[in-house]
């Protein structure tokens, strides 16, 4: 089964957010060694980033981290919460025969949730990856794993993978 790692809105202007209860740069710092493991088995990595709809220009630290998009990455710039609308991620995804996704990124609650319900919609199998993201509030990111996401797919940590 081909398997992707999606990676949610992992800019500098929202990984410097002040998020619980991982913080923006541990999260970065975890979703790097996910994206070099999954290249390593020569499985894909899609980056999706926000543009702001409706803005002449993007506030600064609207690209993706620095280093982070590598050669052989799907980028995705989405316009609203989830990175399946509008977008041709799912496109994307069935041209490399993708079946299951891995998901992690900012914010837990939003991009990453949103995201994760939409994979499911489309028929994806889904994998959360806990402390690969962080959300607004501690209990806002722990209220997410523990009750939404095992209902939508398999929560699992950044060490389980590699």
């Amino acid at each position: 089964m081909t398997t992707a790692l999606i990676l949610i809105d992992l800019m500098p202007r929202i990984v410097a957010l002040p998020v619980a209860p991982h913080s923006g740069e541990d999260v970065l710092a975890r979703c790097r060694r996910l994206a070099d493991d999954f290249r390593a088995d020569a499985n894909p990595v899609v980056l999706v980033r926000v543009d702001r709809p409706g803005v002449a220009e993007q506030p600064p630290g609207s690209d993706f981290a620095e280093g982070l998009v590598r050669p052989g990455d799907v980028t995705i710039v989405k316009h609203t919460v989830g990175a399946f609308h509008g977008t041709d991620l799912d496109a994307q995804l069935r041209a490399r025969g993708v079946e299951r996704l891995v998901l992690a990124g900012l914010v837990t609650t939003m991009g990453v949730e949103s995201t994760g319900r939409a994979a499911d919609d489309h028929g994806y199998e889904v994998e959360f990856v806990a402390d690969a993201m962080s959300g607004f509030a501690a209990d806002e990111h722990d209220f997410t794993v523990e009750r939404i996401f095992p209902r939508f797919g398999t929560v699992r940590t950044a060490a389980s993978y590699g």
